[in-house]
């Protein structure tokens, strides 16, 4: 299949844009190159487009012959998304929208959507199932929360066929080191521990040590970005079969900010200094997925579900390039 990538260039993006030719697809790759990296597209078609410019999309779309899209393409920083909320309904809502006319135009009826468990909000029960109500409490997880009613409503009136997939907190990078994680800047704990191991920053922070958790630090279910991917792939060919799908992706096991700080110390050998600071407004004592519709319907199963094995990977990419893409 040729299928349409925004946001290739991006952390997840990437690493599907990998799944996606290991299993045959042929892959164009759209990016504004805002957040993603030049370096991270290697030998795949590639187009510099800003949704923004459903001209362009629709020229590129073309082009290419696409048949299928994933949507990768976002803002997605929390603490940004509640300063800057008009820019969050813009690029995540606004250019989704403009997206699905360009697909609409030229007949293209696949696409797999870069969710977020962030629509949920505070979850009524942990593991989380597909079935809880998305009640966001960012603009971020707000803006994917209306993207996927879109979705839905394009299903119901143009047969578009979709899936959205639920990410918890993705981690890890490719076992050769070759792709990572590189964001500026960073918000996500593991590399911000590994950063602190490798000197690159001064200490990581801990936000709350007093949650009803084992150590009083936030749990998180912490997802290898490969495993992501492949997820990604998954969905994709199994369209043909289902018009619509929401999956939750995650291990459905969890792990806590110190439990990840031990992890980091383990693999890398060194101490990670450490500050301990009072709790971030909004966030949960523990985020779980509950994985099992995902494996039960697509076949899907974690290839990395242990922390250590994630942590070995994001290592491997982030001691040979401390200071990401640009080393």
């Amino acid at each position: 299949m040729k299928v349409a990538v925004t946001g290739g260039a991006g952390y997840i993006g990437s690493h599907a844009v990998i799944a996606l030719a290991d299993a045959g697809h042929q892959v164009v790759i759209l990016d504004d190159l805002s957040k993603g990296h030049p370096e991270a597209i290697r030998q795949h078609t590639f187009a510099r487009v800003d949704l923004a410019d459903e001209d362009r999309v629709l020229a590129v779309l073309k082009e290419s012959g696409a048949e299928a899209v994933m949507h990768f393409a976002a803002s997605a920083y929390v603490g940004e998304s509640v300063e800057q909320p008009e820019k969050y309904y813009f690029n995540n809502v606004v250019n989704t929208l403009r997206l699905l006319r360009a697909m609409r135009g030229l007949g293209i009826s696949r696409f797999v959507f870069s969710g977020s468990c962030a629509v949920y909000g505070i979850p009524e029960k942990v593991p989380m199932t597909e079935d809880l109500p998305m009640r966001p409490i960012s603009p971020y997880g707000h803006s994917k929360a209306v993207v996927e009613v879109i979705l839905a409503n394009y299903a119901a009136a143009y047969g578009l066929r979709y899936a959205a997939l639920r990410y918890f907190n993705a981690a890890g990078a490719m076992p050769d080191g070759s792709l990572g994680e590189d964001h500026a800047p960073e918000t996500h704990l593991v590399p911000l521990v590994i950063q602190a191991a490798l000197g690159v920053r001064e200490s990581v922070r801990i936000y709350g040590t007093d949650y009803p958790t084992p150590d009083g630090t936030c749990v998180r279910d912490y997802v290898h970005v490969l495993d992501l991917a492949r997820a990604h792939v998954l969905a994709l060919e199994a369209l043909a079969d289902r018009p619509t799908m929401i999956y939750n992706l995650g291990t459905g096991r969890g792990h806590s900010v110190r439990e990840v700080i031990a992890a980091v110390e383990g693999v890398s050998g060194r101490k990670v200094p450490v500050e301990e600071g009072p709790r971030r407004p909004g966030d949960p004592p523990a985020l779980l997925a509950s994985p099992e519709k995902a494996k039960r319907e697509l076949g899907w199963q974690p290839r990395f579900p242990e922390l250590k094995q994630i942590v070995e990977t994001a290592w491997k990419w982030h001691s040979a390039h401390p200071r990401g893409f640009q080393k």
